[in-house]
């Protein structure tokens, strides 16, 4: 058998296997109010294992933080009321879940912010993002920079959220900080030329990165905290000078910290999409850093996960297309059994169909092999 089926304890979770739910933008909360329904109960539910660990899609942590129509929040008593009848139906079938806590900052439009302000970012500018609109995709809006006197508000609504999730139930929960969101941004050279405390040198970018998680692990235990980062993944237009130097900080400073575990994106996936270039710095380079256990995730299919599991390149494997599709994905994995083709088209926007329409597998059906 697989050695993506052996058990495995992360932070305060036991776990009977290491295929993990990837945190997935689905845009399927209720709308108006962002709020989590029965639709998304079923969705994650599905998708839920005995022993198995599932990772709720990002959620913004204040209105101010959305980057999509349609994406669930974690800023109101509704939403996390919205969001405990996901947690009920995982934990009914024997599964953990944590929130993954989200601020996309400049990745936004006037129309999903507050009172039509501008987004936030650590720095002025328009590097000519997409956002997730409520009809189609467009452009984000440009940017005004985070005073400095600002940055404490922001890491009190991240501590307020993770209240929240705590108050709807979750193990846990995981802060976002990859895919060129507000924490990315502010660790990335690339987007982040501020001259205070949070700019400059790789300690002042990751000052912010560490008091969210300081601020966060006032309300949840480190052991279940986790953090996703992107190391050399160049999503909505990142870039570092020295990727290299930046996430081994991290690493570092997370596994002093005691979290629960690193999420790591590979660089070869940029979105939804996979590239052919490799950077160095990826799950097998940080996992000796960190010290703790690592999720890798990107474009991984059965064979992949096996061999990063099986070299010690990482603890666990995200997997998210192929979920997507295959709502019994642990058991066609650990039953070599044949995967559904995902379609691109349906993974952002509409109801039912591409969301909770995939069937799990059927020996009486041929099946269409991805």
């Amino acid at each position: 058998m697989s050695n993506l089926f052996g058990p495995i304890r992360v932070g305060a979770f036991d776990l009977s296997h290491r295929v993990v739910l990837a945190p997935l933008t689905r845009m399927r909360a209720e709308m108006p109010g962002n709020v989590p329904g029965q639709a998304m109960a079923g969705y994650y539910a599905a998708r839920a294992t005995a022993g198995g660990l599932l990772i709720a899609e990002a959620t913004y942590i204040a209105r101010q933080g959305n980057g999509g129509f349609g994406s669930p929040g974690i800023e109101t008593d509704e939403q996390a009321a919205g969001w405990k009848k996901v947690v009920d139906a995982v934990h009914a079938k024997g599964a953990t879940i944590v929130l993954q806590l989200w601020h996309v900052g400049r990745a936004s439009h006037v129309s999903l912010q507050p009172d039509g302000g501008a987004p936030v970012a650590p720095s002025e500018g328009d590097a000519g993002l997409g956002v997730l609109l409520e009809a189609r995709p467009g452009p984000a809006t440009p940017p005004r920079a985070l005073g400095t006197e600002e940055i404490p508000t922001i890491v009190e609504q991240y501590r307020a959220a993770a209240g929240r999730a705590k108050q709807a139930g979750f193990d846990g929960v995981e802060i976002h900080g990859a895919n060129g969101y507000l924490i990315d941004q502010f660790l990335q050279d690339g987007s982040n030329r501020r001259t205070d405390i949070y700019g400059g040198s790789i300690e002042s970018r990751v000052r912010f990165l560490f008091e969210v998680v300081g601020s966060v692990t006032t309300v949840w235990s480190p052991d279940r905290v986790g953090v996703r980062i992107g190391p050399s993944n160049s999503f909505n237009e990142m870039h570092d000078s020295d990727p290299g130097a930046l996430f081994a900080y991290v690493a570092k400073g997370l596994g002093d910290r005691g979290i629960a575990y690193l999420h790591v994106i590979e660089p070869r996936v940029k979105g939804n999409a996979e590239i052919d270039e490799l950077p160095p710095a990826a799950a097998e380079n940080l996992k000796p850093i960190f010290g703790g256990p690592v999720i890798a995730a990107g474009g991984f299919n059965a064979t992949d996960a096996a061999a990063i599991v099986a070299n010690g390149g990482a603890d666990l494997v995200a997997f998210g297309r192929h979920f997507i599709a295959n709502p019994d994905l642990v058991r066609r994995l650990k039953e070599e059994l044949p995967l559904k083709k995902y379609d691109r088209e349906t993974f952002y926007y509409g109801g039912a169909k591409g969301y909770s329409d995939y069937p799990v597998y059927d020996e009486t059906i041929e099946e269409e092999v991805a």
